[in-house]
């Protein structure tokens, strides 16, 4: 499957962004024009199965048409030892869905997050950090689709 295929993502309906990590999973949900992104609960990850089925659920529950994937890259866009990791989450899912999937390189990502949220306690971090550089993720997707 190819997971940068622009031309082929449906140009309307939700979107679903996710910020993988090993211990928590941000998750970021576009309306079905794509002009709005709302960030939700992040998923705390005990393995990548169930955290392929929390995301299966989540695309049920949103009626999504797509999925797009934070893709952790060395600023030289080399590949990072987490890359793989992701990689290998995003195969699973792939072979668990029909719909076509986007990774979209997430330097920075939670550094934009970070600063949107300010001067705040590491308790609040922790539990919306990640969601919120999916939500960063996402924004970022929808922009490269409508240039494409």
């Amino acid at each position: 499957m190819n997971f940068n295929n622009y031309k082929d993502f449906p140009r309307v309906g939700r979107i679903i962004g996710l910020d993988w990590g090993l211990r928590r999973c941000g998750v970021a949900v576009s309306d079905e024009t794509r002009d709005f992104v709302f960030v939700r609960p992040q998923i705390d990850v005990k393995s990548q199965s169930e955290l392929v089925g929390a995301v299966l659920d989540l695309i049920q529950e949103e009626g999504a048409v797509g999925v797009v994937i934070g893709l952790p890259v060395y600023s030289d866009g080399s590949d990072s030892d987490t890359t793989k990791m992701v990689r290998d989450f995003t195969e699973s899912l792939a072979a668990q869905i029909n719909l076509p999937i986007l990774f979209v390189e997430e330097n920075l990502t939670s550094l934009a997050a970070q600063q949107d949220m300010g001067k705040t306690n590491v308790a609040k971090i922790k539990a919306e950090l990640d969601s919120l550089a999916a939500r960063v993720i996402l924004e970022n997707a929808i922009s490269l689709l409508r240039r494409n």
